[in-house]
């Protein structure tokens, strides 16, 4: 959706320099611009790739509006943020999609309550009493169970499930696979016959504002209560949440970690990709959990902006001491 340099700098609060009447179409990497293209720099290194660039027009932090902006050849947005105002430079300039209607195939019972503005797509299959909020998409071959509630501005993609009596916020986006609100891992043991029986799994999932889930990953409903997943936390594909869990507000979760049941995750936590998380764990505010950490049963890990690396995971500096002592025994060893 193009737009003139002036309105996009007004939206996203940039400083603009040099021809406000310059038009961008979409964004773009240096190496791929074009005429109609917005990119971004964040330091001056890479300043004059981005003037050499085919791009329309740049975004640059505060570096370029001195003495880089009297040498500049193309306007220039200034941001403090210059990776976050491309960001949301990406969003303003995405193309509406203009194509909101209920597909012919899809099944829509008439007890669903459908805001205005719905987009469904083919195949998808509607429970009874569900309700949509407006300008909701729901993509190619989903299922959203009976009395499940979506809100406002949100998107489905293809074959996502939804369970009975999950709700998801506003603005909430779930890629393509993923599950919610199936079944947790509850099971308990019969000494006597050596079998076992799984747990009641009753509980309900609820989904806050402005959460992100990626493809293929799934999170269980909790067993007698309720999973949660609080407000702006952005999940990685392959993520597995297990039942009880409650995730707190803005929290990363990179791909194939997996949480089990019962656990706390508190506001801004960091976890990398493949960290194994066991049951009833709390994990404080602002801890981070590098790539393929482990944490045992009811461990607490507290540390804001303190990095926990290794299985079981302990801070950065002893893991890495560790790492140097076994070296060093090694060599004396030879």
């Amino acid at each position: 959706m193009k737009q003139s340099l002036r309105d996009l700098a007004g939206k996203l609060g940039c400083h603009l320099l040099g021809d406000a009447s310059v038009v961008v179409a979409h964004v773009s990497s240096l190496q791929s611009a074009t005429g109609d293209s917005l990119v971004f720099v964040e330091d001056a290194q890479h300043f004059d790739a981005a003037l050499r660039s085919s791009a329309a027009a740049v975004i640059a932090g505060d570096f370029a509006a001195g003495n880089f902006a009297a040498s500049a050849s193309k306007p220039l947005l200034i941001a403090a943020q210059p990776r976050l105002a491309f960001a949301r430079a990406a969003r303003l300039l995405r193309d509406p999609d203009r194509d909101r209607i209920i597909h012919s195939s899809a099944i829509v019972p008439a007890s669903a309550a459908i805001g205005k503005d719905v987009a469904i797509g083919a195949r998808a299959i509607l429970g009874d009493h569900v309700k949509l909020g407006d300008e909701t998409t729901i993509g190619a071959g989903s299922v959203i169970g009976d009395s499940a509630a979506i809100g406002t501005h949100c998107r489905l993609d293809a074959n996502v499930t939804i369970y009975p009596g999950t709700k998801l916020g506003d603005r909430v986006i779930v890629q393509a696979g993923a599950v919610l609100g199936s079944e947790g891992f509850g099971y308990v043991r019969d000494s006597r016959t050596e079998r076992y029986e799984q747990s009641p799994q009753i509980g309900r999932l609820v989904i806050e504002d402005d959460v992100e889930i990626g493809a293929n990953s799934t999170i269980d409903r909790g067993a007698l209560d309720e999973t949660r997943i609080s407000r702006g936390t952005k999940i990685d594909n392959l993520v597995h949440i297990g039942h009880n869990v409650l995730i707190g507000e803005n929290v990363v979760i990179a791909a194939q970690t997996g949480i089990s049941g019962s656990v706390v995750v508190e506001n801004n936590v960091i976890i990398g990709g493949q960290v194994g998380i066991a049951d009833h764990v709390r994990i404080e505010e602002g801890a981070i959990l590098g790539a393929q950490s482990g944490i045992p049963t009811k461990k607490v890990i507290r540390g804001k902006g303190v990095v926990f690396w290794g299985t079981p995971a302990r801070p950065i500096r002893e893991y890495l001491k560790e790492l140097a002592f076994l070296s060093r025994s090694a060599k004396k060893d030879r």
